[in-house]
């Protein structure tokens, strides 16, 4: 019996190992790339996030007080500018159409939680007018939204 040298026996040469390996098809998945991406979709939105939110330009007075609770509803704001003009979340809205508008929402929404957002120079006035126009659209968990950080009672700044 003659064996040979260089034949498909159980030696083989590296060659025919190498070719066969490559033959086969490729069974592992590699996530890096999608994870590169993720990330840095992840710092654009980051980023780009706080300057989506848009708003009535006010300057709400500060006070010691606390965040309030969240609810699972985004939130509902009524804003007061330096001017007094009422703003329905950032939409413009006569004194005449807020009633009624507020009544319609209050009749979609399961929250009956409003947030008021005026300007500290404004009368106190104008705010509880504003508010007793919330509370007859049958809205009845009212927050007045301030800055953190204002006085305290006791006379300290509060920072």
């Amino acid at each position: 019996m003659a064996i040979s040298a260089g034949g498909t026996g159980g030696g083989g040469t590296r060659r025919g190992r190498r070719r066969a390996h490559r033959a086969g098809a490729m069974s592992e998945i590699n996530i890096t790339p999608m994870v590169d991406v993720m990330l840095v979709l992840m710092v654009i939105f980051m980023v780009a996030a706080p300057m989506m939110v848009s708003g009535v330009p006010v300057k709400p007075p500060s006070t010691s007080a606390g965040p309030l609770a969240a609810d699972n509803e985004p939130p509902l704001a009524i804003s007061l500018d330096p001017e007094g003009k009422v703003y329905l979340m950032t939409t413009e809205v006569a004194e005449a159409d807020l009633i009624p508008r507020l009544q319609a929402i209050a009749a979609e929404r399961t929250s009956k939680k409003v947030y008021v957002r005026a300007d500290g120079a404004l009368s106190y006035e104008r705010v509880m007018v504003i508010m007793g126009a919330l509370s007859a659209a049958g809205f009845d968990d009212i927050g007045l939204v301030t800055d953190a950080g204002g006085p305290k009672l006791d006379g300290s700044d509060g920072q």
